[in-house]
C-alpha cells in the first residue's frame, strides 16, 4: 500500500489533491471505521468502489482513499462518462471483520449523502457486500445480477485493459496482432484471470505471476500459461508488463529492471510517483497506457447499470478504451510530454469544458 506523510494536516492534504467533501465514519457497535472521499462532482455523482483493507495507519487509508477518488474523476472524465470521481475505504481485514451490520451501517453513511456518492465493489468486497448495503441506501452499484444488477465486472474490466494492450502495440508495431507477442501479468485475481484469457485466445504468450502459488498453478494450466515468481518477473525479457495487482509497482527500481516495450494493466495508480517515473518511462521509451484510462471497464460497467443501458452497450463503451488510448498516445508523442500528463490534460479538458456549461442557465 502506498506511504502517506502523517505531518500533513488533513485539511493541507484535501487541498492539495483538490478534494470537494471527505466524510469519516464511525460506529463502534459494528466495528466500522470507513473514509468516503469525494473528489469532483462536475460532471455527475462521484462514483467509486469501497475498498477493505488492513491498513496499517489511518493516515495511510486517508492518502489511499484521496488518491483512488481523484483517479475515479479522472476515469470517468477520459471515458466520456457523466460521473463525477470518489472513493471509499473500510478499516479492516475483509477476511475477519466484515459483517453484515458493518457493511449495512456503511450504507447508512452512505445514504446520508443524498446522491453525491455512489459505490461499487472494490479490493475486499464483492457483489453480496453491495447488496448489504443495498439494503440501507440506493446509492450502489455492482450487486448481484440476481436482483438487477450488473453483476461482477470483472470480465468488462479485462476487456478494457485488453483493448489498451491493442492500442499500445498497434502504436509501437503497426498493427494490433497479439500473436506471439509476450505478456507478464502480475497479479490472477478475477481481472487478471480474465485478461489471461483473452490474451491466450490471441495467442499471445502470457507469464502469470500471483502471491497466492496454488491459485497461479491452477489457471497457469488451464489456460496454458507460464508460472512464474513474483521476484523474478522484471528479469524477464517480455513486449508487455501488466500489472493487475496493487498500485506502486512502477518506481525507480522497477523501471531500471524493465526489460518490456509497454506498460498495460489494470491496478490502480501503478506509478510510486506519477511526475516522475511518467517522465522517467517517457526517457527510456517504454510506452505506458495510464491505469485509470484502460482500467475504466469496471467503472463502465457501473454506469451502464445505472443508466440501464442492454450490455451491448456496455460492451461498446468499454471497446471504445482502444480509441480513448490511442488518443493519449498520440498527445503524448505531438507534445513530447508523458502519457500521464498527456491522460490528465484530457480528462482536465473535459472537465473544465462541461463545467461552463452547467455554469449557464
Amino acid at each position: 500500500m502506498p506511504n502517506s506523510n502523517s505531518s500533513e494536516s488533513i485539511f493541507s492534504q484535501l487541498e492539495a489533491y483538490g478534494h470537494k467533501k471527505v466524510v469519516f465514519c464511525s460506529d463502534p457497535d459494528t466495528g466500522l471505521k470507513a473514509i468516503i472521499a469525494i473528489h469532483d462532482t462536475t460532471l455527475g455523482p462521484a462514483l467509486g468502489g469501497t475498498r477493505m483493507w488492513a491498513y496499517k495507519t489511518e493516515a495511510d487509508a486517508l492518502y489511499d482513499v484521496l488518491r483512488l477518488s481523484k483517479s475515479m474523476t479522472y476515469k470517468s472524465a477520459i471515458a466520456g462518462l457523466n460521473l463525477g470521481g470518489g472513493k471509499a475505504v473500510i478499516i479492516g481485514d475483509s477476511h475477519k471483520d466484515k459483517s453484515e451490520a458493518l457493511l449495512r451501517k456503511f450504507g447508512r453513511f452512505i445514504k446520508n449523502l443524498n446522491g453525491e456518492f455512489i459505490t461499487a465493489e472494490d479490493v475486499g468486497t464483492n457483489p453480496r457486500d453491495m447488496e448489504y448495503i443495498r439494503m440501507e441506501t440506493q446509492y450502489v452499484t455492482g450487486v448481484p445480477e440476481t436482483i438487477g444488477g450488473s453483476g461482477d465486472p470483472s470480465p468488462i474490466t479485462a476487456l478494457g485493459v485488453f483493448m489498451g494492450i491493442k492500442a499500445c502495440v498497434k502504436e509501437l508495431y503497426g498493427n494490433d496482432n497479439l500473436t506471439g507477442k509476450s505478456v507478464i501479468v502480475q497479479g490472477i485475481g478475477h481481472v487478471g484471470e480474465n485478461l489471461v484469457k483473452l490474451l491466450r485466445d490471441e495467442n499471445a504468450k502470457v507469464y502469470a505471476s500471483d502471491i497466492n502459488e496454488d491459485s497461479l498453478g491452477q489457471i497457469a494450466k488451464k489456460y496454458g500459461a507460464e508460472a512464474v515468481s513474483n521476484n523474478t518477473i522484471f528479469d524477464i525479457d517480455a513486449d508487455i508488463y501488466a500489472p493487475c495487482a496493487l498500485g506502486a509497482t512502477i518506481n525507480t527500481q522497477t523501471i531500471n529492471k524493465l526489460k518490456c516495450a509497454i506498460i498495460a494493466g489494470s491496478a490502480n495508480n501503478q506509478l510510486e510517483d506519477e511526475s516522475i517515473h511518467g517522465q522517467m518511462l517517457l526517457d527510456k521509451g517504454i510506452i505506458f497506457a495510464p491505469d485509470y484510462v484502460i482500467n475504466a471497464g469496471g467503472i463502465i460497467n457501473c454506469y451502464s447499470e445505472l443508466m440501464g443501458f442492454s450490455k451491448k452497450r456496455t460492451m461498446q463503451l468499454t471497446e471504445n478504451i482502444y480509441e480513448a488510448t490511442r488518443n493519449v498516445l498520440k498527445l503524448s508523442k505531438a507534445e513530447s510530454i508523458s502519457t500521464i500528463v498527456a491522460a490528465n490534460k484530457i480528462a482536465e479538458k473535459r472537465i473544465a469544458d462541461i463545467k461552463k456549461v452547467k455554469s449557464t442557465y
